[in-house]
């Protein structure tokens, strides 16, 4: 049996310095945890695409545009993700937790006294190293 692998549109909010970042459901896998908004890429989606609904979705934003910033593949020994990350500094709206998340802005310096999930942590460390 395979394993179930999921491409995922991750999109790293940035202002001023700051990041933006959500709570995970605690019935979601890794629940509890911090995240950087985004989701699933659907079939014949492109990342930016998948990112501008999840966005919009997520966090009530609309982007214009955004960066490649890394790509990460992680095995959670149940499902591997494969982590399409960008960077999103042209929005217009203020995030928040349109679905009912806990959301809030954090220093890029702080972002490591947070609770990531381990696919998460490279994206972290990039961000603190600049």
């Amino acid at each position: 049996m395979s394993k179930k692998r999921v491409e995922v549109a991750v999109g790293v909010i940035m202002r001023q310095q700051q990041v933006f970042v959500c709570l995970r459901n605690q019935a979601q896998h890794q629940g509890g945890l911090w995240e950087f908004p985004g989701g699933k890429i659907e079939p014949g989606e492109s990342v930016f695409h998948a990112l501008q609904r999840e966005l919009k979705e997520e966090v009530a934003i609309d982007i214009a545009s955004s960066t490649e910033l890394m790509r990460i593949e992680h095995d959670y020994g149940d499902k591997s993700v494969c982590l399409h990350i960008h960077s999103v500094t042209e929005f217009s709206g203020e995030p928040h937790g349109a679905e009912g998340q806990a959301s809030k802005w954090v220093a890029i310096a702080a972002l490591h006294e947070l609770d990531f999930p381990a696919a998460n942590v490279a994206i972290v460390e990039k961000l603190q190293q600049g």
